[in-house]
């Protein structure tokens, strides 16, 4: 038995084309849907993510602007900065890009974006509602996953969902919306004892671990879907947390990395900036 691999790069081109018309349909109403993105300092990882953001964003049809802003940028330069964006009607979106430098508090400048333009999702009104099972802008990465499996036809209710990582990015906010498809989720991280024990009783495996290799085909059971959330870097090449060719073997579905989950953390960036603009047309 050898899985199916389920290719992210694909799903997310298909969504792409979806959301295209839809931006044009804004439009026709005179709307425009814009994201802003700023970026502080010359991290190379961060330039070139916020890059593809914005390739992403023109091929879709969206107005993109990109902020450059320099390393030694001030905490209430930036958070003056967003609340400009905040009060921009022509604004539907504002990421800003993690990590920041030292002298900036992520989470004060988190809490800063209006929660109706955070289409990263990461606001704590957003991450209340998700929580709570209400309607929001669901992180990208989580939410990427979420539409992967059900795209699949992978069936979530009662499922034994393992998620190995509880970053507030993948891990917690995975566990949450999976919890609300009625699975059934145990999370493991760094401290967990027996890790093997609890990713054999898996149906479902996510791996946001940030460890190459961590995951090979004796941690596995049989028929299991297996998520592979690690972007490594290991001598030049991209690897996941996940030892790829030895868990296919004996997984039902299994995503590469790359073109797996990346590509979709995008493509609900694109949606959840879509949304923001179609809210203020619903609201017209």
């Amino acid at each position: 038995m050898s899985a199916e691999v389920i290719y992210g790069k694909q799903l997310a081109e298909e969504l792409r084309e979806e959301m295209k018309e839809e931006v044009k349909g804004l439009k026709e109403h005179g709307i425009y849907p814009k994201l802003v993105v700023v970026i502080i300092g010359e991290d190379p990882a961060s330039k070139s993510y916020v890059r593809g953001k914005q390739r992403a964003s023109e091929k879709v049809g969206l107005d993109s602007e990109l902020i450059e802003l320099p390393e030694t940028t001030s905490e209430q330069e930036l958070l003056e900065l967003i609340e400009r964006l905040n009060q921009d009607e022509t604004v539907h979106g504002i990421l800003v890009q993690l990590p920041l430098p030292n002298q900036i508090a992520d989470q004060k400048v988190i809490e800063a974006i209006d929660p109706s333009k955070d289409v990263d999702g990461f606001h704590p009104s957003n991450v209340g509602k998700m929580m709570t099972g209400q309607e929001t802008f669901y992180p990208c990465t989580p939410y990427g996953i979420l539409v992967m499996l059900k795209r699949a036809e992978i069936s979530l209710e009662g499922k034994n969902v393992v998620i190995i990582g509880r970053s507030n990015l993948v891990g917690k906010p995975v566990g949450q919306l999976l919890l609300n498809e009625n699975a059934t989720v145990t999370h493991c991280h760094s401290r967990t004892k027996n890790l093997q024990e609890h990713t054999r009783k898996a149906d479902i495996l996510i791996v946001a671990a940030g460890k190459p290799g961590l995951i090979s085909a004796e941690d596995i059971s049989e028929g299991v879907v297996v998520i592979d959330v690690g972007v490594n870097r290991v001598e030049g090449k991209l690897t996941g947390d996940v030892q790829f060719e030895s868990a296919r073997q004996k997984a039902s579905y299994i995503t590469p990395v790359p073109k797996g989950v990346g590509p979709m953390t995008i493509t609900m960036l694109l949606h959840n900036t879509i949304k923001a603009a179609k809210r203020i047309h619903n609201n017209q």
